[in-house]
């Protein structure tokens, strides 16, 4: 660790203070050399992080951790809060399986004071942890770090209203980059925007602190921050007004990568009562040249060549669903003029970035917030449009109520789009998008459909802009999509699924119905059978809702045992939907299997690994269709 001096000292937050403010200069340029020479080598988030070095030293050098207690928003920016909390010794093994998390996970360290993966939750959450305070009778500080456009979510702001209200001491730290992982959108942006282009406040600062410090006698402690109070009445009118009004002091913009004015006003900021707004203006991808001028290409990466600038392009291959589901979707939209598309700050990663740039008047970006992104699109099907409403499995979940009162109450044909559907990778439970399938099948009219490869996710792209009696929701997975399936096609149709064949010579032993992602393996699975005597009839399901109840019954009654495969929790998914359709047909004691995620959440790791782990890859489908068929089980 000697190319690290100083950071590789820092086992907890309180060792940075022993050291002087040029030596916690050190410490901050070691904390961004780590994240390059590490993220290079194991891919992560990369712009974000770079951009929060001096925010988390500054913050850290003048607090007490523990007791006090910082919450980070969109935990894809902490990655400095790791290397500060004693992890540099396992930082290389960042988001790989059985390593560090790639976000903030309470069990991997007692500083991760909470869990953060998901936009917005980092100010109610320490607002809580204030209050838990003021109840116990102690005096830590709390602060809460919202960033990458975690500001603009509505939770963000439900909950400013509300600890503005109360008064309690809380720190609220906002990064401002202008990013989230795309462009900030909105009028809140405009607004951050205009408070930027306000005369040199920090500038103010110091000139106020000149003043305080003139002050004679133990007045300079009691007036620690009252040079911020003088920021604001120079400063030109409006300066902080939203913020101000709430309730919080307001403190800002300044220079998020000033280190030295950050020590000075955190340490000032420690003394104040009430609740703290302090509003940094941070740079993403600082340090490194190539990802301040492109956040967005360098917001995330694979593992690249730190000395070459570059990223490794991409191998030949099939097609990502991202990209074969933005293609399809503007080819649609050309020639039928009432299709929307509508994203949550996510234009790169649900592939809508070709339809945002060719057809620009019918593309919506909402921001971060899912919740109102799907009442949006009801209204556009009120008014008579069909919208495709993109937002990955996991973020869904933030708009459920939205999805079952605002859409399916009201049978609006909004267009569910929900990629990531599966086992991501190394973005772990918080952004697996594991539980869409049961929260959205008891929903009444809801239509759940799911594509075996490229081809079918053009056709049922189709069939959904054509169907306008119910809402509809299509998953699918991250990565390639598959080219080892047969060609042979059967129109989609609702609530019809499609026989893919016997695969094997005799009489099929068992059926193999399979759902989305799963289908590939399950193909993979039959010819592995085969191969061992066992003729297997493999379905590729199609719809987990509406069931095909005919086909299911026919499988039952011909092959005499079926098992369901689906890259999905098993409570409330596709097998227990066709297990309940066998039940209702007389057939319950047909042997059957679901094959499906566990009732616990699935840690980080590669999407194959992951996946054999489970036993939902060919390997353990077959050894399931082995175990069921066997003499000895149906005894």
């Amino acid at each position: 660790m000697e190319v690290y001096p100083y950071l590789s000292q820092i086992v907890s937050p309180t060792d940075l203070h022993r050291l002087s403010d040029t030596e916690l200069g050190e410490v901050a340029r070691e904390v961004r050399q780590a994240i390059l020479d590490n993220v290079s080598q194991t891919g992560g988030h990369f712009s974000s992080n770079l951009g929060t070095v001096e925010l988390t030293v500054a913050l850290y050098a003048t607090h007490s951790l523990p007791p006090d207690k910082v919450v980070w928003d969109t935990g894809h920016q902490a990655y400095p809060h790791k290397l500060l909390t004693g992890r540099l010794p396992r930082f290389p093994t960042l988001r790989m399986h059985g390593g560090l998390s790639g976000f903030l996970k309470r069990e991997e360290h007692e500083l991760d004071s909470f869990g953060a993966g998901h936009a917005g939750t980092a100010i109610s959450a320490s607002f809580g942890m204030a209050k838990a305070r003021d109840m116990a009778g102690t005096n830590e500080r709390v602060v809460a770090i919202t960033g990458d456009a975690a500001i603009c979510s509505g939770m963000s702001w439900e909950a400013l209203n509300d600890a503005g209200a109360d008064g309690t001491a809380l720190t609220v730290v906002l990064n401002d980059n202008r990013m989230s992982i795309a462009p900030n959108v909105g009028a809140l942006s405009r607004y951050f925007n205009k408070l930027r282009s306000r005369p040199d406040l920090q500038g103010m600062a110091r000139y106020a602190k000149g003043i305080v410090e003139r002050i004679p006698g133990p007045a300079p402690r009691l007036a620690a921050g009252m040079r911020h109070g003088l920021t604001h009445y120079f400063a030109p009118e409006n300066t902080g007004t939203i913020f101000e009004e709430m309730g919080f002091e307001y403190i800002g913009p300044i220079d998020g990568h000033d280190l030295p004015l950050l020590l000075e006003i955190f340490r000032n900021v420690r003394e104040l009562p009430g609740p703290v707004f302090i509003h940094a203006l941070t740079v993403k991808g600082k340090g490194y040249e190539v990802a301040e001028n492109d956040a967005c290409k360098w917001h995330g990466v694979t593992p690249f060549d730190l000395d070459a600038n570059a990223m490794p392009k991409k191998q030949g291959g099939s097609p990502a669903y991202t990209k074969v589901f933005g293609d399809a979707l503007v080819e649609l939209a050309k020639e039928d003029d009432k299709i929307v598309a509508i994203t949550a700050a996510m234009p790169d990663g649900t592939g809508l970035v070709r339809f945002s740039e060719e057809l620009p008047e019918r593309y919506h970006d909402a921001g971060i917030a899912e919740q109102h992104a799907v009442t949006y699109a009801a209204g556009l099907a009120v008014g008579g449009y069909k919208p495709f409403c993109t937002i990955y499995s996991t973020f869904l979940q933030r708009g459920f109520d939205q999805v079952l009162h605002d859409v399916a109450i009201q049978k609006l044909p909004v267009r569910f789009c929900m990629d990531r559907g599966g086992l991501v990778g190394a973005d772990g439970p918080t952004h697996h998008g594991t539980f869409d399938v049961s929260f959205l099948s008891f929903i009444p009219s809801m239509v759940l459909l799911a594509p075996r490869d490229g081809t079918e996710m053009r056709e049922m792209l189709q069939w959904m802009a054509d169907y306008d009696r119910a809402p509809t929701a299509i998953r699918y997975p991250r990565g390639a999509a598959p080219d080892n399936l047969p060609e042979r096609r059967t129109p989609v149709e609702l609530g019809r699924a499609e026989d893919l064949g016997i695969v094997g010579s005799g009489k099929p032993k068992a059926a193999i119905v399979a759902y989305g992602s799963m289908v590939s393996p399950a193909w993979d699975a039959a010819r592995l059978l085969a191969e061992s005597g066992i003729a297997v009839r493999v379905i590729n399901a199609r719809f987990a809702k509406p069931v095909d109840t005919e086909t299911m019954v026919r499988a039952a009654e011909e092959c005499g045992a079926i098992i369901t495969v689906e890259e999905n929790a098993k409570q409330g998914g596709f097998g227990q939907m066709v297990r309940d359709v066998l039940s209702d047909a007389g057939l319950g004691a047909t042997p059957q299997r679901i094959l499906a995620l566990p009732d616990r959440f699935i840690e980080h790791g590669e999407q194959d690994q992951l996946l054999s782990d489970l036993g939902l890859d060919a390997v353990g489908i077959a050894k399931a269709v082995t175990e069921l068929t066997s003499p000895r089980q149906r005894l």
